[in-house]
C-alpha cells in the first residue's frame, strides 16, 4: 500500500514539467549571468580556500565540505549506475548538462542563502525557508517558508536517509558478508555520536572526510582510465552519440535517457533543490557572491568529477545494458532482482544485489584485463573499494541531511522550544537511517526521489521569484573585483531599499567588519 502511494506521488512530482523546468531554469540563469560558471571558474577555486571561521560561522572550505557531504553520496555511485542502466550511456551527458546549467541555479540559491541569513542562538542560519520569508512580502512569504521548511524536514529527516543507509548496508553485505542489522546498529550509534555535537562537529568531520574520500575515489578512477586509455575516446564518443539518439542501440530510449539523466543528476548534485543554501548561509564571508561561486563549483566537483569517474568505470566494464529492458546489447537475457534492477549475467544463472555492482565490475576489469568476465558473486578489490566508498559518501550525506533538518526546525520553532524538537528530529533521522539498512532498495529510492522532487518544485519557484538580489550581488562583486584588482576584497553593502529585510548585511555585519581581517575573506 505504502509503495503504491509513494509511486503515485512520484509520478505527479517527477512529471516532465520538473525535468525540463530544471534544464530551462539553468539555461535562463546562465544567460542572465553571461555564463559566469565559465568566466569565473578560476575565481571559484581561489575563493574556496578564502574566508575565516568565527564563533558564529564556518569557513568557506568548511561550507563547501558540508555542502559536498550532502551532494557526494549514493547518487554518485548507485545513482549513476541506475542512470546508465535505464537511459544508456547518453544519460551521462544529461547528468553533465544538469551540472553545468545547474551551477547557475546553485549560485542563485546559495547567494540568496547568504543575503538573507540570520544569527540564531549564536550560529548563522539560512536557506530557502529564510529567503522565501524575507524576500516575499506579507503572510504569503511566511506561509511559503513554513511549507518549504516542513517539506524539507520530512524529506531530509525521514525520506532521504534510507537511500544512503540502504546502499551502505547492501554494499557491506555484498563485500564482507555483514548482516544488515549489524550495519544498522553501527550506523545509528555513530550517527548519534556526531550529530549530538552540532554543526561545528559535523563541519569538522566533513572537512576531514570529504576531501580525502573524493581524492581517493577520483584517484582510483584516473588509474583505471590510464590502464584502459585506449577505450576512453570510444566511450566519450558513445556518450555523446547516444545522448542525442544517434547510437542505434539506444535510440528508442531518448526520452527516458534525458529524464533519468536529469533526475539522477539532480539527486547527485542537488543544484536548485534547496539543500546547498543551508551550508552556504553558515559561511563567514564578506560578500554573498563569494559563497555563491564556491557552491557552484561544488556542483562541478560532484558531477563532472565524481559522477564521471563512476560512469567511466561502469562503461569500461561492459556490464551496462540497455535496449528493450529485457536483453543486453549482446543479446543475452537479463535477470530481474527483487529491487527492480536488471542485471547482466553471462551464463544466465547469477543474480546481483544492486547497480553498485556495475561500478565494482569496472574496477575489477581494469586490473584483470581481457580475461575479465562479469561475475556478480565475486567479491574482490572492486567490491571492497565500492563498499568503503559508499560508506564514507553516504554517511557524510546523512550528516549533511541532519544539519539541513536542524536548520529548518530552527526556522519553524521558536527559540525557547527548539531544544526538544531538535532532539525529536535527531531520533527520527537515526530511526530512518536504521530502517533504511533493512528495507528494499526500490522503496528507499522511491521515497528519496519523492523528497528531492518536492523540495525542487518549491525551491525552483522561489528562486525565480527572488533571483534579482542574487543577480545584483554578482554584478556588485564583479565591479568591486575589477576596481580592487581582486574579488577577495569585495564587501557587500546593499542599500536597504534595494534588498529589504537583509538585516544581517544592513545592521549586523557593518558592526563586525573590524573583527575580521578582510584580506583573508
Amino acid at each position: 500500500m505504502m509503495e503504491s502511494i509513494v509511486s503515485f506521488a512520484n509520478e505527479i512530482v517527477w512529471s516532465k514539467a520538473l525535468v525540463y523546468g530544471l534544464l530551462l531554469t539553468g539555461v535562463l540563469f546562465s544567460i542572465m549571468m553571461r555564463f559566469f560558471q565559465v568566466r569565473h571558474f578560476k575565481e571559484m577555486i581561489r575563493l574556496m580556500f578564502r574566508g575565516e571561521k568565527s564563533p558564529t560561522g564556518i569557513s568557506s572550505f568548511q561550507a563547501i565540505a558540508v555542502s559536498l557531504a550532502g551532494r557526494v553520496g549514493t547518487g554518485n555511485i548507485v545513482g549513476v549506475s541506475t542512470a546508465i542502466f535505464i537511459g544508456g550511456p547518453g544519460a551521462v551527458f544529461w547528468m553533465w548538462a544538469t551540472a553545468f546549467l545547474g551551477a547557475s541555479s546553485s549560485f542563485i540559491e546559495s547567494t540568496l542563502g547568504q543575503i538573507y541569513k540570520r544569527e540564531i542562538n549564536g550560529q548563522y542560519r539560512g536557506g530557502p525557508a529564510y529567503y522565501i520569508e524575507s524576500g516575499i512580502k506579507g503572510k504569503a512569504g511566511r506561509i511559503y517558508g513554513i511549507v518549504f521548511a516542513l517539506v524539507t524536514v520530512l524529506s531530509v529527516g525521514l525520506l532521504l536517509p534510507g537511500v544512503q543507509s540502504n546502499a551502505i548496508a547492501s554494499s557491506m553485505k555484498n563485500a564482507f558478508g555483514l548482516n544488515p542489522w549489524i550495519i544498522a546498529i553501527f550506523l545509528g550509534a555513530l550517527l548519534a555520536l556526531i550529530i549530538f555535537g552540532g554543526i561545528k562537529t559535523i563541519a569538522n568531520v566533513a572537512t576531514a572526510v570529504v576531501p580525502f574520500m573524493a581524492i581517493v575515489y577520483i584517484g582510483l578512477a584516473v588509474v583505471i582510465i590510464v590502464l584502459n586509455i585506449g577505450e576512453v575516446p570510444g566511450l566519450i564518443a558513445m556518450i555523446f552519440k547516444s545522448a542525442f539518439g544517434a547510437e542505434a542501440a539506444f535510440g528508442g530510449i531518448f526520452g527516458a535517457m534525458i529524464e533519468i539523466g536529469v533526475k539522477r543528476g539532480l539527486y547527485s548534485n542537488e543544484a536548485g533543490q534547496g539543500t546547498g543554501p543551508h551550508a552556504a548561509a553558515a559561511a563567514e564571508v564578506s560578500h554573498p557572491a563569494k559563497q555563491g561561486l564556491v557552491q557552484a563549483f561544488s556542483v562541478y566537483v560532484d558531477t563532472l568529477l565524481v559522477c564521471t569517474a563512476t560512469a567511466l568505470m561502469i562503461l569500461m566494464s561492459g556490464t551496462f545494458n540497455t535496449t528493450d529492458g529485457t536483453t543486453n546489447k549482446d543479446g543475452t537475457p537479463h535477470l530481474m532482482h527483487d529491487n527492480g534492477i536488471y542485471v547482466k549475467a553471462p551464463d544466465g544463472s547469477k543474480d546481483v544485489t544492486g547497480t553498485a555492482m556495475y561500478a565494482q565490475a569496472g574496477i575489477d576489469k581494469a586490473f584483470a584485463g581481457e580475461d575479465y568476465t562479469f561475475d556478480p558473486t565475486y567479491s574482490g578489490f572492486g567490491s571492497y573499494f565500492i563498499a568503503l566508498a559508499l560508506f564514507f559518501f553516504a554517511f557524510t550525506t546523512i550528516l549533511a541531511y541532519y544539519y539541513i533538518a536542524e536548520t529548518n526546525v530552527s526556522y519553524i520553532i521558536p527559540s525557547d522550544k527548539q531544544k526538544i524538537w531538535i532532539i525529536v528530529v535527531r531520533l527520527v533521522l537515526i530511526g530512518a537511517t536504521v530502517y533504511g539498512c533493512v528495507k528494499t532498495a526500490d522503496v528507499a529510492w522511491a521515497m528519496g526521489d519523492l523528497g528531492v522532487g518536492m523540495m525542487a518544485w518549491l525551491n525552483i519557484i522561489a528562486i525565480w521569484i527572488l533571483h534579482k538580489p542574487a543577480l545584483r550581488a554578482l554584478r556588485d562583486f564583479e565591479i568591486q573585483k575589477k576596481q580592487k584588482g581582486s574579488g577577495k576584497y569585495a564587501i557587500y553593502k546593499p542599500a536597504p531599499d534595494e534588498v529589504p529585510n537583509a538585516k544581517f548585511w544592513h545592521e549586523d555585519y557593518p558592526k563586525r567588519l573590524k573583527e575580521f581581517d578582510l584580506k583573508d575573506k
